[in-house]
């Protein structure tokens, strides 16, 4: 893409969402950023930067400021769903982006992102994956003319956030990287500081249609931003 860019947020105090939101308001490009939230993005600052406080399970508390945005990035969700039960996962991770994704397209966003999951299936067994699965069903069919789907595998966070699994898990997966080969590269864990770097990326590509970026794809948009 090029020109002015114009890009709103929904879950951008997050761990990906900030530093994605970061990557965005570092590009010269960016004429207006949008982030929607429970709370303002701390350190987020720029004469460009708009950050709307909002419900954000109810659409009419952020709708009025949609319009006039080209792109969406979507990085809400729960950090940690063994945490929380199943139907608070789904009004989180699936009804609020959709929501959010129905908005926008009426408002007329052209190029929607989304952090999704590896693996996800509308049929899978695994709720998580299901639910993801049906997710991305929906947003398909709002017909964005740019549907950009991240399906990351772990993402490695510089700090332990969650605990003892959590703990274990940073420790191990990067080792896991060079056996990680082939059809399985798509499982390689992925630096949380390139992630948010290649949604901020991939806004100044060109496109059209559904997009899947797995870790080839998502280290590649990263290195760059």
């Amino acid at each position: 893409m090029t020109g002015p860019v114009s890009v709103v947020m929904l879950g951008a105090t997050g761990a990906v969402g900030s530093r994605a939101a970061a990557a965005v308001a570092r590009d010269p490009d960016v004429e207006r950023l949008t982030t929607i939230g429970r709370r303002p993005v701390e350190g987020l600052e720029g004469d460009f930067v708009s950050q709307h406080t909002a419900d954000i399970f109810d659409p009419s508390s952020y709708r009025d400021v949609l319009a006039g945005h080209r792109t969406a990035i979507c990085t809400l969700g729960v950090g940690e769903p063994s945490k929380v039960d199943k139907e608070q996962f789904v009004k989180i991770d699936k009804l609020a982006v959709l929501d959010f994704a129905t908005e926008c397209k009426r408002a007329g966003v052209q190029h929607f992102q989304l952090l999704s999951s590896v693996g996800v299936d509308p049929e899978s067994r695994s709720f998580f994956l299901r639910c993801k699965g049906e997710l991305e069903d929906g947003l398909k069919a709002l017909g964005f003319e740019r549907l950009s789907l991240f399906h990351p595998s772990m993402i490695l966070t510089p700090t332990n956030r969650y605990g003892v699994s959590q703990a274990i898990v940073l420790r191990v997966w990067p080792l896991l990287k060079f056996a990680l080969v082939g059809p399985l590269r798509k499982y390689r864990g992925i630096a949380v500081e390139t992630l948010g770097h290649a949604f901020a990326a991939n806004v100044r590509t060109t496109g059209a249609g559904v997009e899947t970026l797995e870790w080839d794809e998502v280290r590649a948009l990263g290195e760059r931003g």
